[in-house]
């Protein structure tokens, strides 16, 4: 599922970003309401998340314009919450419209809501089959190894299933504790190397797959 974010302000966009790719969506991004018509003529996209007060065009007047090819649901994020607005918004067809400053968790799942209500499916492909007897299922939060399910902890499921939506791609010991632990983490990070110990017990014949990288972090490797 691939999901446009518009923002002058490329920190909300990097905030959007970071917890869209963790729930499994492919982005793309757009700085102004011009660059969003011109990608959405362009590209076709399962959702868009669009600020109302941005330069060339605003986030309103951009979503009439995209109105007039696609009916692509979008989720309008303002810093005033007036109804006036609220209603002008909903009025321009606008599918959610959410207050900033925002709760990032909460954002998404207003994404998957939208989504679900669309018909358009899961937010990412539902399973992934790593090799031959490694089945990871996204929505039912199961892992089975040849056939049979393995007995994850609940941070053992999110690690797992972090590096393996980031497979191929070297994540720093700081990356995986901010994303799969949190910002506010303050503990040691030697939780991160016990849970990859545990995780590599679990995973048995695959335990490879999990690649140190010396002063680095670690990678889920793709094949």
């Amino acid at each position: 599922m691939k999901i446009l974010v518009v923002d002058d302000e490329a920190r909300i966009r990097e905030l959007i970003r970071k917890y869209a790719v963790f729930e499994g969506y492919e982005v793309d991004e757009a700085t102004n309401g011009m660059e969003a018509v011109e990608k959405c003529r362009k590209h076709t996209y399962d959702l868009i998340i669009m600020d109302v007060m941005m330069p060339e065009l605003d986030g309103f007047s951009a979503c009439r314009e995209i109105r007039k090819t696609a009916a692509t649901p979008v989720i309008m994020l303002s810093a005033r919450g007036e109804e006036y607005d609220r209603i002008h918004g909903f009025e321009t067809g606008v599918d959610d419209y959410v207050v900033k400053p925002f709760s990032p968790r909460e954002l998404m799942m207003r994404v998957g809501a939208i989504l679900k209500r669309s018909g358009a499916g899961p937010a990412a492909k539902d399973e992934i089959t790593i090799g031959e007897g490694l089945v990871i299922d996204f929505t039912a939060r199961r892992v089975t190894l040849d056939g049979k399910e393995l007995e994850l902890s609940p941070k053992e499921y999110d690690l797992l299933f972090y590096m393996v939506r980031n497979r191929g791609i070297a994540l720093s010991r700081e990356k995986l504790l901010s994303e799969v632990w949190g910002y506010d983490f303050f503990g040691d990070d030697r939780t991160l190397d016990t849970h990859i110990k545990l995780l590599r017990r679990e995973l048995g014949p695959y335990a490879d797959r999990i690649t140190t990288l010396r002063g680095v972090g670690y990678r889920f490797e793709n094949n």
